[in-house]
């Protein structure tokens, strides 16, 4: 039984599943729109919009905590650019929209992740 064992494995051990979802993150927060499969945008869903309330805060503990987790270039973005964006906004930074076109080569379940 799966009790208390929450978030999906994507096929990797802990170290390089956390790596992937940062990558993939990072990703989300320099394009701003993503294509992916479903069970990768419902997991890094909650991991980006924790980077934007860090970001919201507008302070400098918050920007190190972002460049300790994300790449420079994506901290950044996230701190001057997005985040100022949402200010008055209490949560729900992202929104998942499913694609009715699956994979071709796996028939895996697509969607688009991107900032409200």
């Amino acid at each position: 039984m799966r009790h208390l064992n929450k978030g999906r494995k994507l096929g990797l051990k802990r170290g390089p599943r956390k790596a992937f979802l940062r990558i993939l993150a990072a990703n989300l927060i320099q394009k701003e729109k993503i294509t992916t499969t479903e069970g990768r945008a419902k997991e890094i869903r909650p991991i980006v919009e924790r980077f934007v309330s860090y970001g919201k805060k507008q302070n400098l503990a918050a920007l190190r905590t972002l460049t300790q987790k994300l790449p420079k270039a994506a901290a950044y973005k996230m701190y001057h650019e997005i985040a100022p964006r949402y200010r008055e906004r209490k949560g729900g930074y992202t929104r998942i929209v499913k694609v009715a076109k699956r994979r071709t080569h796996d028939a895996s379940k697509m969607a688009i992740i991107e900032f409200v």
